[in-house]
C-alpha cells in the first residue's frame, strides 16, 4: 500500500553512567577522640535521554557513531561531603521517533519503549546507576563505627532501535508529467522512476532536502492528480489523503502543456479547486506555485500570466528548470525558510505523556521480585534489580561488608525462598558472577541415599564392624575382652 511515511532506521548502544562509590570515613579532629563516621554518599550517574526537537528532519546524526554514555557520578568524601551527580546526555531526535528495545542475543525489537510524537517530549532509555552509600548510614546500637562503604552501582548498556516515522515537510503537487519526479530527483538524493508518459508515478517517493543555509527538509513526490481526483478519479483519494498530512504544497506546473497542450493557469486552477474539494483546510495550506520547464522557448507570457495568478492568491512564485537547475537554488532557500516557520508553529502541550513514568514502573516491579531458578543439580540461579544491586555495591575485600551482606540476605527472607524451592545445605546458590553456598535447610536426600550405599558397601567388604543393636554393653564388653585375649 502506498505510504507518504519517511522511515529511517538505526540502532544505538546506550549506556548510563556508573554511580560513585560511597566513602568510608571517620571524623578526626582535635579534641574529638571519638567523632564517629563521616564517610559520604556517592553521586548517582548520569541518564541517557531521548529529546524530540521538531527542528529535526532525520536520524542522521547516529549513522555514523553508535555509542553513547552518560557521566558518572562521582565519589562520596569524609565529612559528609555527598559525590556530585553525573549530567545527563540528552540525544535529539525528529518527531514520530519510534524507540524500541533491542534483545541481547537475537538483536531483534524486544518491545515498544516511547512512540515520541511531540516537540520537547522525553524519555529516559538509560538511567544512571545508584551512588553507593557512605558508611554514615550503617551506625546501628551494635555497629558503632561501620569500616564499610557501598560501591556505586555499575549502569548496564543496551542496544534500542530508532525508527523515524515522519510525514514530509512539503509536498510536490500537480497534473501527470509536469516534473515532479526530475524535481525531487534534482533537488536530493532519491532515484524516483522518470519517462515521458503520464502516471510515472505510481507510490509517493520522498527525498531529504538540504539548502544552503544548513537547513533541512523532506519533500514528497506524490503521483500526478487529475480533475475529478477528489471524487476518486484516477488516483484519487489514496494520494490526496498524503497531501492532507504534508505541512507545505509546492504546486508544480508544466509551463509548456505537455503532450496536450494544457493552459498552464487552467491546470493550476484545477488542481487547487481539488484540493479545496478533497478538505477545505487544503485551500489554506501554504503553498508555493513552481513553473517549471521554464528553459524552454515562447513562455514568457504564459510565466507572467501564471505569476500573476499565484499573486492574486497570495503564493510565492518560482519559476525553475529541473532539467538545467535554474532557479532550484532559490526555491529550497524559501521552501526551507517556511518549513522553519512551520515547525517553529507547533504547540506544545502542557500534559506531555511521559514514557519514563511507565518505564520506571517497569523497573520497580523487577527490583521488588526475586526469581529463583535450578541451573543444574545442587545449583541456584538468584535473580532480581534490588538483590543484584546489593550483590554489586558490596566490597568483597571487606569481611564487614560482606557479613552485612549476609544480614541484608537475611531481611529478605533470602533462605527461606530458596528452601522453598527445594535448595539444601551445601548447594551453590549463585547471583550474577558471584557464588555462594548454602548453609540453611537440610541436607539432600540423594546425598544421604549415596552415604547409606557407601556404608553398606564397607560393611560387605568387612573393613567395619556392625555391632548389633540387641548386644548388651556387658556382651559387647565380653566380645572385646575375648577378641584381646584379656581373662
Amino acid at each position: 500500500m502506498p505510504t507518504n511515511t519517511f522511515t529511517d532506521l538505526c540502532r544505538i548502544n546506550v549506556k548510563g553512567g556508573d554511580g560513585g562509590a560511597g566513602c568510608m570515613s571517620f571524623r578526626r579532629e582535635a579534641h574529638v577522640p571519638k567523632g564517629g563516621p563521616d564517610g559520604g554518599d556517592g553521586g548517582r550517574g548520569g541518564n541517557v535521554v531521548l529529546e524530540c526537537d521538531p527542528q529535526l528532519s532525520s536520524l542522521i546524526d547516529y549513522r555514523f557513531k553508535h555509542h553513547f554514555k552518560a557521566e558518572r557520578g562521582t565519589h562520596g568524601q569524609g565529612a559528609r561531603r555527598h559525590g556530585r551527580d553525573g549530567n545527563d546526555m540528552v540525544l535529539k531526535v525528529p518527531l514520530g521517533t519510534v524507540v524500541r528495545e533491542l534483545d541481547p542475543e537475537t538483536m531483534e525489537p524486544a518491545f515498544q519503549i516511547a512512540d515520541l510524537t511531540q516537540p520537547g517530549q522525553r524519555v529516559i532509555v538509560a538511567p544512571g546507576g545508584v551512588g553507593g552509600k557512605g558508611n554514615i548510614h550503617f551506625v546501628t546500637s551494635v555497629r558503632r563505627a561501620p569500616a564499610f562503604a557501598e560501591k556505586g552501582e555499575p549502569a548496564i548498556d543496551h542496544w534500542i532501535e530508532l525508527e523515524m516515522k515522519i510525514m514530509a515537510d512539503a509536498a510536490l503537487v500537480g497534473m501527470p508529467s509536469v516534473g515532479k519526479s526530475s524535481l525531487i530527483a534534482r533537488l536530493s538524493a532519491a532515484r524516483p522512476k522518470i519517462a515521458d508518459y503520464p502516471f510515472t508515478t505510481l507510490v509517493p517517493n520522498l527525498g531529504m532536502v538540504r539548502a544552503a543555509s544548513g537547513e533541512s527538509f523532506v519533500v514528497a513526490d506524490v503521483p500526478g492528480l487529475i480533475e475529478g481526483a477528489s471524487e476518486g478519479k484516477g488516483l484519487g483519494h489514496e494520494f490526496l489523503r498524503h497531501i492532507e498530512r504534508t505541512a507545505l504544497i509546492l504546486h508544480v506546473v508544466d509551463m509548456t502543456g505537455g503532450f496536450e497542450g494544457r493552459d498552464p493557469v487552467d491546470d493550476y486552477e484545477k488542481i487547487n479547486a481539488e484540493l479545496a474539494a478533497y478538505a477545505s483546510e487544503l485551500a489554506e495550506r501554504p503553498q508555493i506555485v513552481v513553473a517549471n520547464k521554464c528553459d524552454m522557448p515562447d513562455l514568457e507570457d504564459d510565466i507572467e500570466r501564471l505569476r500573476a495568478a499565484a499573486e492574486r492568491d497570495g503564493h510565492p512564485f518560482f519559476q525553475v528548470s529541473a532539467f538545467t537547475g535554474a532557479g532550484l537554488d532559490e526555491l529550497v532557500l524559501e521552501t526551507a525558510r517556511q518549513v522553519r516557520g512551520l515547525r517553529s508553529e507547533i504547540i506544545v502541550p502542557d500534559n506531555l505523556e511521559d514514557p519514563s513514568l511507565e518505564l520506571e514502573h517497569r523497573r520497580k516491579l523487577r527490583d521488588r521480585s526475586i526469581t529463583i531458578t535450578r541451573e543444574e543439580k545442587g545449583v541456584w540461579r538468584v535473580s532480581g534489580g534490588a538483590i543484584e544491586r546489593m550483590v554489586v555495591q558490596t566490597d568483597w575485600d571487606n569481611d564487614e561488608a560482606v557479613a552485612y551482606l549476609q544480614h541484608r540476605f537475611a531481611r529478605l527472607g533470602l533462605d527461606n525462598k530458596l528452601a522453598a524451592e527445594g535448595c539444601c545445605q551445601g548447594d551453590e546458590v549463585r547471583i550474577l558472577g558471584f557464588a555462594f553456598t548454602y548453609e540453611g535447610g537440610d541436607e539432600r536426600e540423594d546425598d544421604v541415599e549415596e552415604l547409606d550405599e557407601d556404608f553398606a558397601r564397607m560393611v560387605e567388604a568387612e573393613s567395619i564392624e556392625v555391632v548389633p543393636d540387641d548386644v548388651d554393653d556387658a556382651d559387647a564388653d565380653e566380645t572385646d575382652a575375648d577378641a584381646t585375649g584379656e581373662e
